[in-house]
């Protein structure tokens, strides 16, 4: 399966790089600017340069699947993770990759429960969550919760809904991976934070 990796530079999208340069998968890794390349090119995969924001037609152009992890920061909410996944979808589906795995976040699907800083975000998620959702793409959207930098566990709770809680990047870029192939999640969105299920059969037994 050939892979793009929206992304890749992100903190979660490198240990998804990492990840998949080790499988049998092909990968491309997808940045915003130049300078980036070379980093990328660093875990052995390809790298190719393209903008959320404008035209990203030659970087999905003969991929499988989308692993989507990319994120504004809060900087351009709209521009990236609305409109910009959405373009990315929209690409996808009219190259005939039939795969798209997408990064949301919890709590997208009830953004008026979050403090007020986040809803835009939230809102922003949620519309290119339903878009997905409305698209003829085999999809996976997986909302974790407050994301840390500590190491992986490899153990997840996840339904479609769990009570707030924190989740390591390491094992959401992991869940991620491990989606991309499990059938289970094919058609599903779900909530995740840490817990005490090996992130394979927490996947593999999703209701």
């Amino acid at each position: 399966m050939e892979v793009l990796i929206a992304g890749s530079h992100g903190q979660v999208g490198q240990r998804i790089t990492d990840l998949l340069a080790a499988s049998d998968h092909g990968v491309r890794a997808m940045v915003r600017d130049e300078s980036q390349v070379n980093e990328m090119e660093g875990f052995g995969v390809e790298a190719v340069v393209a903008d959320l924001t404008e035209d990203v037609s030659h970087a999905v152009e003969g991929c499988d699947a989308v692993i989507f992890a990319a994120g504004s920061s809060g900087e351009d909410v709209e521009g990236v993770d609305r409109d910009g996944a959405i373009r990315i979808i929209d690409e996808a589906e009219r190259q005939g990759a039939d795969r798209f795995v997408m990064l949301s976040s919890i709590n997208a699907d009830r953004p008026e429960e979050s403090p007020d800083a986040l809803q835009p975000y939230l809102e922003a998620k949620l519309a290119a969550d339903e878009h997905l959702q409305e698209s003829d793409l085999t999809y996976t959207i997986v909302r974790p919760g407050a994301l840390t930098d500590e190491p992986a566990t490899g153990r997840i709770e996840a339904a479609r809904r769990v009570e707030r809680g924190e989740i390591t990047r390491a094992d959401v870029a992991r869940t991620l991976v491990a989606a991309l192939e499990i059938e289970n999640t094919y058609g599903k969105t779900f909530e995740m934070i840490e817990g005490d299920k090996p992130i394979e059969s927490a996947l593999e037994n999703l209701p």
